[in-house]
């Protein structure tokens, strides 16, 4: 396995063309001999492959580096404006849609107002993409959708979103008959996931967990280098654990039962902790309460410190499951890890067995605009999709990438 870029070797045939550029995407100006090492490729079938590709202008040859004996090694990189993708993130309110162009840079961002629980919002979703999609003059490679709830399948892109109102939500097949292009959609976490697949630890790491606390908590879980969905598209939704005492009060949770994580540390949780506890006023929010840690409020700080501790036994149960090298935590909630993390760590430590204490956890710092760009990584991340998790849908962005 290539451990740099957390992929196998990509397969001969349509895959190598789109593999090398997904490659040099990920890593950055590489050299030829690299780039066979990381692929698996012959150095002959690199040096053929590269020729066409920089004929096509999908790449370049950019400076030389010293090499050990011989002729400098020319290093090759991509052309960013070969081709883009568009990625939206569905809320409960809006629609946040970013252009990554290959490399992963945003090139552009926006959020429109959108209803998921209105009787024609899947249509009015495709209507509002497809209106984004016809306002790029750029060459569009594919549109990734992040979803907050469980997808059967990226291809197929069949959605159930408690949150959203959501039930066997076509939504995959209307999309793609409204836009016109290939469309990957998948649960909201995992596009994060692939995100740090492409762009962020998973380059140095084959087996992590991306782990988002926020609204609700949420976990993408990949394992070998790729992303573990689950037999129905739902792994990884740590916050519907159930954590409470039998005698104790039970939170109802958006999922419809009592008692689970989400309820007691996702964004309303702990605000209505807060609230009964009248550490903020009966209309104040999560922003409320962070504000009041900010500026020192002790009872408000206890909140956040539980709130961790929490998210830290449970987070340990999933560690001893899976087992991964490192945990990424990333979401709206970061702004104030530094009150859950004084809850987190003893608790997260102390329930870990011994041989898994020194598991490092990660912060990484939070922009909205990473949901989206983490659905625009669904399609940006089909070159190395040898699992066809994404099926006929990263065929055609494949196709797309090889025919400019």
């Amino acid at each position: 396995m290539n451990v740099a870029s957390g992929q196998g070797p990509i397969p001969r045939g349509d895959l190598v063309p789109s593999g090398i550029v997904g490659l040099l995407g990920t890593q950055g100006p590489t050299s030829r001999t690299e780039i066979a090492k990381g692929l698996g490729l012959s150095p002959a079938t690199v040096t053929q492959v590269t020729k066409d590709l920089i004929a096509r202008g999908l790449i370049e040859e950019l400076e030389s580096v010293p090499s050990k004996g011989g002729r400098p090694a020319r290093l090759l990189g991509l052309v960013r404006d070969a081709g883009v993708a568009l990625g939206a993130k569905v809320t409960a309110d809006h629609v946040a849609v970013v252009t990554v162009e290959l490399d992963g840079t945003v090139r552009s961002s926006t959020e429109l107002q959108y209803d998921p629980a209105a009787p024609d919002a899947i249509e009015r979703l495709g209507q509002i993409l497809a209106k984004q999609v016809a306002e790029l003059d750029d060459r569009l490679l594919g549109v990734g959708v992040g979803v907050p709830g469980a997808v059967d399948s990226q291809a197929s892109g069949i959605v159930d979103a408690p949150t959203l109102g959501w039930q066997s939500a076509p939504v995959g097949p209307v999309l793609r008959s409204a836009i016109g292009t290939p469309v990957l959609v998948d649960n909201d976490v995992n596009t994060l996931a692939a995100a740090e697949r492409l762009y962020g630890i998973g380059r140095a790491h084959s087996a992590y967990l991306v782990v988002t606390i926020g609204r609700g908590i949420g976990c993408g879980i990949v394992v070998d280098g790729g992303i573990y969905r689950g037999a129905n598209g739902g792994a990884g939704e740590i916050g519907h654990i159930p954590v409470w005492s039998p005698g104790t009060e039970q939170p109802p949770c958006t999922c419809g039962s009592t008692g689970c994580l989400e309820a007691y540390i996702g964004a309303e949780g702990i605000a209505r902790t807060a609230r009964a506890r009248k550490a903020i006023g009966p209309r104040g929010t999560l922003a409320t309460l962070l504000r009041a840690a900010t500026t020192g409020d002790v009872a408000a700080q206890q909140i956040f410190e539980e709130a961790g501790g929490m998210l830290g036994r449970a987070l340990a149960g999933v560690i001893h499951t899976v087992d991964p090298e490192v945990v990424v935590l990333m979401g709206e909630g970061v702004d104030g890890w530094e009150f859950w993390q004084t809850g987190f760590e003893p608790s997260f430590r102390r329930s870990l067995l011994p041989a898994r204490r020194a598991v490092p956890v990660m912060v990484e710092p939070w922009t909205e605009d990473q949901w989206a760009r983490g659905a625009a990584s669904l399609v940006l991340s089909s070159p190395f999709d040898s699992a066809g998790n994404g099926g006929e849908q990263s065929r055609l962005v494949r196709a797309r990438l090889e025919t400019r």
